[in-house]
């Protein structure tokens, strides 16, 4: 239905939940152009009146509460076979998945969502609704925290006798109160007994009643006591403990009385004065400490109903008197009469003759406690008892798995052929393992401890990876798997952040040569991050720059990379060339000469070196900056010639090989040969890199 547009208004964007009745769609309110939930009934319900009815009852008694704390209900509509409730949208989770994702909660925590539930139920009932189905999965948490009770289409008001259909009865079986269990008559104490079992599962993560099958778990919220929440989490404060132990007593009249008394309890359940408080007592438990196993007297019949028999049967003796009748009246039922008794009489004779040989013997139960179950079923069978097979199991942390914990029966005598349940030990208590992926190693090493982990049973193995170094990537066991803290190993998977490797230089590469490398060790090089700069000192088309700038300084793959490209000289820049005559020191000999020129480029950088033995004339080529000046150093023999200034503004000068002082054309023009060679060797000035 996702993109169908109900009533021409709610356009179905999304499914969102669901539930045995209805499917629930996020949708938009086209005319008020805001988010809603959308309830639809299922098809195969459609053409089911009672369930049509169910879910038209939901938008009636949702649509008469007003609560900040109840979702409320838009609209109703029907489309065809299609019936749908509009709903607010609640942006956030249900409290099923919180549960699921984090319990045990913390204890404010959970007492601030019961309290918020409590709160919403106490609306209802001064309403006259009774929920009947209140459960994590009808329990929405928005992301501002506040707490919505949803879902009232099995609620009805306080006048119906039942909540329950042929063969079956509605509601979630694990959040049962026993009346609701029986399919009797349901109140508001109902509604508290479940929501004494949310809190319950908040604070444990456990449900308090588990079974093979829904008949199992009804039974035992009829006759069995569930384990205290203190056993299981030692956190929970004991006025806590006794808000749950009084919201799920069995006996409705020994429950709180009403939602708002609940809501009263929580709101001061945590102040210090409270924390420490008594476990709580009620009646019944201590009637039972009085009158321990005592015989109970059945209650005699009450005087008016002795009184009126022994009316019925003077007024009979009375009619017989009045009536007057021949003595052979009598003669034949008195023969019958006394037939009939030695009939009976022969048939009871043969009752208790018969009895001795047909009815079993007593036989005395055998102990097979912290015996294996194998040897403790053999001793039983031999005993003429029968054995529960497979047996139920249950935690111990004193008997050995496989060994019996306990026995239903023992110190007594039953019939031969009685069958005896023997519980069987499954080892040490074991702890859901808790999500610890996504948080840091030091947090969860805590965090472990505190279960009773100790840190040499914590193994750490680190991995490279784009998480956040310290981030715990994996763990074993599995979050929600049982573990036992004091003897199991822990193993976590933990990030080291990406690896690092040492930046490569791409100084004096060009651009295709630069993306080679950066590609090679999985660095990023966008086009955006390519500059191309004049330089008087670098090759053009050549990287000059980068940024990670440090040869060798650590980087992760990934990273990205800014790179600086000379472009050639700036425009304002001049070339000047100057010829250079150098004679050899004696005419014929050897001398060598060497030429150190400064511009723009530099200060005393060689531009030539070699050995002659005549004189010679060398062009030499000047990059020079506006507003500068340059000069060209002459060394024979290592000693210092002549130096020839060049400013920026001059005309190139050149030198007189007789007096060796630099001269300039009275033409203007060079000396130079038309090429730019160099004149004596035919050699261009290799160093003018950028010409």
């Amino acid at each position: 239905m996702i993109g169908h547009t109900l009533g021409g208004r709610y356009e179905l964007l999304d499914r969102v939940g669901g539930g045995g009745m209805a499917l629930v769609y996020k949708a938009r309110d086209i005319l008020l152009n805001r988010f809603v939930a959308v309830k639809v009934l299922r098809q195969q319900f459609m053409h089911d009146e009672d369930f049509v009815r169910r879910f038209r009852r939901e938008a009636q008694a949702a649509a008469s509460l007003s609560h900040p704390n109840i979702v409320s209900i838009y609209d109703v509509g029907q489309e065809d076979d299609t019936h749908y409730i509009i709903m607010e949208f609640i942006d956030g989770h249900n409290l099923n998945e919180i549960i699921r994702d984090r319990a045990p909660l913390q204890v404010e925590e959970a007492v601030r969502i019961t309290a918020q539930i409590a709160d919403a139920l106490d609306h209802a009932h001064h309403n006259q609704i009774i929920h009947r189905d209140i459960k994590p999965h009808n329990i929405l948490i928005g992301k501002n925290g506040r707490v919505k009770v949803t879902d009232f289409g099995i609620a009805r008001a306080v006048t119906t006798s039942t909540i329950t259909q042929t063969g079956s009865v509605l509601g979630s079986v694990h959040y049962f109160s026993p009346e609701h269990a029986k399919g009797i008559s349901t109140g508001e104490k109902s509604d508290i007994y479940s929501l004494g079992i949310v809190l319950y599962q908040m604070l444990t993560g456990r449900l308090p009643f588990l079974g093979e099958s829904p008949i199992s778990v009804a039974l035992k919220h009829l006759q069995e006591s569930f384990e205290r929440p203190k056993l299981v989490n030692p956190h929970i404060p004991q006025s806590v403990e006794n808000i749950i132990l009084r919201a799920m007593r069995k006996n409705p009249q020994e429950r709180y009385q009403s939602a708002k008394q609940m809501l009263q309890d929580l709101e001061t359940c945590l102040s210090p004065q409270r924390l420490h408080e008594p476990p709580v007592q009620f009646p019944s438990e201590l009637l039972e400490e009085e009158d321990g196993e005592q015989t109970r007297v059945i209650p005699a019949l009450k005087p008016d109903m002795r009184m009126s028999g022994e009316e019925t049967i003077v007024k009979k003796e009375e009619k017989w008197d009045e009536e007057e009748e021949p003595k052979r009246r009598w003669v034949g039922p008195t023969v019958f009469g006394v037939i009939a008794v030695i009939l009976i009489g022969i048939l009871v004779w043969a009752i208790f003759a018969l009895k001795g040989t047909l009815s079993p013997k007593d036989v005395d139960i055998p102990l097979v406690v912290d015996k294996p179950f194998a040897e403790a079923k053999a001793i039983m069978l031999e005993a003429g008892l029968n054995v529960v097979d497979p047996p139920p199991e249950e935690p111990s942390d004193e008997i050995e798995a496989g060994n019996v914990t306990r026995q239903d029966k023992q110190d007594m005598k039953v019939k031969e052929g009685a069958t005896i349940t023997l519980y069987v030990s499954s080892g040490p208590e074991l702890s859901p393992m808790p999500t610890l992926t996504g948080k840091s190693y030091d947090d969860v090493v805590e965090e472990l401890k505190a279960l009773g982990v100790t840190e040499d049973r914590i193994e750490q193995e680190t991995v490279n990876d784009e998480s956040e170094a310290g981030t715990v990537l994996k763990q074993e066991p599995a979050a929600g798997a049982n573990f036992d803290p004091d003897k199991d190993t822990i193993k976590l998977t933990v990030s080291e952040g990406l690896e690092e490797f040492p930046m490569p230089d791409l100084t004096g590469l060009t651009l295709d040569e630069a993306k080679a490398k950066l590609k090679e060790n999985d660095l990023n090089l966008s086009n955006n991050n390519i500059f191309y700069e004049a330089s008087y000192t670098a090759t053009k088309d050549l990287v000059f720059k980068q940024f990670p700038a440090e040869k060798n300084e650590m980087v992760t793959a990934g990273t990205d990379v800014k790179i600086w490209i000379a472009s050639g000289y700036p425009a304002e820049a001049k070339e000047r060339p100057v010829d250079v005559t150098v004679p050899p020191t004696v005419e014929g000999q050897t001398s060598t000469v060497q030429i150190l020129v400064t511009d723009a480029r530099g200060e005393d950088i060689e531009r030539k070196k070699e050995k002659i033995q005549s004189p010679t004339t060398y062009r030499i080529t000047l990059v020079l900056a506006p507003n500068t000046s340059g000069s060209i150093t002459v060394l024979r023999d290592g000693e210092k010639v002549y130096e020839v200034p060049v400013p920026y503004e001059d005309i190139p000068a050149t030198i007189d090989p007789a007096t060796e002082e630099p001269s300039n054309p009275p033409d203007g023009t060079d000396t130079g040969t038309p090429d730019g060679t160099e004149q004596g060797t035919g050699e261009t000035d290799a160093d003018n890199t950028q010409d």
